[in-house]
């Protein structure tokens, strides 16, 4: 289970890290797009910083999946991104749906390999003082 989990951590990396560095160094040739996606894209590239953060977000989150580093908070950076490509490709680019759905399954399974880097992230009430107490009970100082 470990390999698997590597190979797909992996992959999910050279993909983002592909698809965001393709912006600056033209790495994959532009794919036609249909009119609406297209429109929807012009809306990004108009605001001046959504796509560029968008792309260096992508490029970043992938690098760390690809060597291995911060792998919970890349999966958590790349969260909003793979959603909002799912939905892209549902609702704007059909014909890209197969990709998407990819990406969503290793996303889905990484986020399930390091579930336990997110049980803090996902209690509804938490303080400062009980994180505290909880990283002192499972780290104690020695002296």
């Amino acid at each position: 289970m470990v390999k698997a989990t590597g190979f797909v951590r992996r992959v999910l990396g050279f993909v983002f890290l592909a698809f965001g560095l393709n912006v600056f160094v033209q790495l994959i040739p532009q794919m036609h797009m249909p009119n609406p996606a297209l429109e929807f894209f012009i809306g990004l590239a108009a605001t001046g910083y959504m796509l560029p953060l968008l792309y260096i977000s992508q490029a970043v989150a992938g690098a760390l999946l690809l060597v291995g580093l911060f792998v919970p908070l890349a999966l958590a950076i790349l969260a909003p991104i793979v959603i909002n490509i799912l939905l892209f490709h549902l609702f704007l680019a059909p014909e890209g749906i197969p990709l998407a759905l990819m990406i969503v399954a290793f996303e889905a399974s990484l986020g399930w390999a390091y579930r336990d880097a997110f049980a803090s992230m996902l209690q509804a009430k938490v303080t400062p003082e009980e994180i505290a107490r909880t990283e002192t009970a499972q780290h104690p100082v020695t002296a």
